[in-house]
């Protein structure tokens, strides 16, 4: 009698926990969807730098234009400047966002001009129909389709390899 006894306590017990379990779990399961959490503000950023001192060192980091550099448009509305010849220079500047790479030729047998300096993670790939400009850091192509003035109008680039075919 008692193990029948102890039987029906134990089943009762189980019973009452199967039901009231599960609800106890979900309610303790993560934050209810009405509940908000609070998320942290972004930081301020100032468009303005604060100082006379700050303003000349933003105002040192933008390179100037190299002098006598050709401006190529490109698609997106997006540019950069050229300086050097590519028909002859070993090492070209290009002027792109506010900054000047200096990119050395590198040799290739594609009928390509192509200009790259892995440190700085820049290159520059010219054909005679078009230029692009790319990028190591973010792999990824930072302007195309880009021509002078002189190539919207039908002329090919001034590429090393359009001299060597009309000499």
């Amino acid at each position: 009698m008692k193990k029948l006894l102890i039987a029906t306590a134990i089943g009762a017990l189980s019973a009452t926990m199967l039901v009231t379990a599960p609800a106890a779990f979900a309610q303790d399961s993560g934050t209810p969807a009405h509940k908000k959490v609070a998320k942290r503000p972004a930081p301020k950023r100032r468009l303005i730098p604060r100082s006379k001192k700050a303003q000349e060192r933003a105002a040192a980091k933008v390179d100037p234009v190299p002098e006598g550099a050709a401006r190529w448009s490109c698609a997106e509305g997006l540019s950069f400047e050229l300086a050097g010849d590519m028909k002859r220079d070993q090492v070209v500047t290009v002027h792109w966002a506010q900054k000047n790479y200096k990119l050395p030729r590198e040799q290739n047998n594609t009928g390509a001009d192509v200009f790259y300096d892995p440190a700085q993670g820049m290159k520059l790939v010219v054909i005679p129909a078009k230029a692009m400009l790319f990028s190591d850091k973010d792999g990824e192509r930072l302007a195309d389709e880009c021509h002078t003035a002189e190539m919207a109008q039908g002329a090919p680039a001034p590429t090393q390899s359009n001299e060597l075919k009309t000499n």
